[in-house]
């Protein structure tokens, strides 16, 4: 079908599964979708659609605007808060292991709309001077290494045989902090998931040496999260 809901095997709840894909789509666009346009993009009757999003709006997943615009509710905020602790302790242990290698603040990156913001960072425990970078600090995703790598994740999405291969990174000098260097890799082959996993040093990075070192910490944390 295309565009169309997946078929659904005898063990799921084929209501629930809708409901889910509705809410996805809806928490991926700015915009959001009228009740048309979701009718039209899952194949299925409008009747069926307010029910779905009704249900979503009562659990404050999804909100409906004057115009009648469906758009991602607070409470998707509330599950995504809940659900960073556990991608910090899957993250820490290759962080921890990057940052010592190589000597500079590690960090794992998601994007939150237009932003890129810092979920988990482990600073390195033998260099005197490094980056201090707390979790949390938020910057546009156009910006940094990290924000480029999520970038530049996007742009490998719909290539076929990179979704989860990768091998590239983006590079950064002085964009958020005046000395800072930066390299990032995209976290690639996590469906719903735009993230970075990068390095930020007050001394140049060797990009040729660090930078595949980043892609192999990139992946291994997408095998923890997968």
């Amino acid at each position: 079908m295309g565009q169309a809901l997946k078929r659904m095997s005898a063990e799921t709840s084929q209501t629930l599964d809708r409901g889910l894909q509705v809410l996805q789509l809806v928490a991926t666009s700015p915009t959001g979708y009228s009740i048309s346009e979701l009718s039209e993009h899952f194949e299925l009757s409008r009747t069926v659609v307010y029910r779905l999003v009704a249900t979503l709006e009562g659990h404050r997943l999804v909100r409906r605007s004057s115009s009648g615009r469906v758009t991602a509710g607070l409470g998707l905020f509330t599950l995504g808060q809940a659900v960073r602790p556990a991608l910090q302790t899957k993250a820490a242990p290759i962080l921890r292991a990057l940052a010592d290698e190589v000597g500079a603040t590690a960090h794992l990156t998601l994007a939150e709309g237009d932003e890129a913001m810092a979920v988990a960072v482990v600073e390195p425990r033998w260099s005197d001077f490094h980056v201090a970078y707390r979790v949390g600090a938020r910057h546009r995703i156009t910006e940094a290494a990290a924000g480029k790598a999520i970038q530049l994740g996007r742009s490998q999405a719909g290539q076929p045989g990179r979704s989860q291969a990768g091998g590239a990174w983006a590079v950064s000098v002085g964009e958020l902090q005046p000395g800072a260097h930066g390299i990032a890799a995209p976290v690639l082959g996590l469906d719903g998931l735009d993230a970075s996993v990068g390095l930020v040093s007050l001394h140049d990075l060797d990009e040729s040496a660090i930078g595949p070192r980043v892609v192999d910490a990139a992946r291994a944390i997408r095998r923890a999260l997968s």
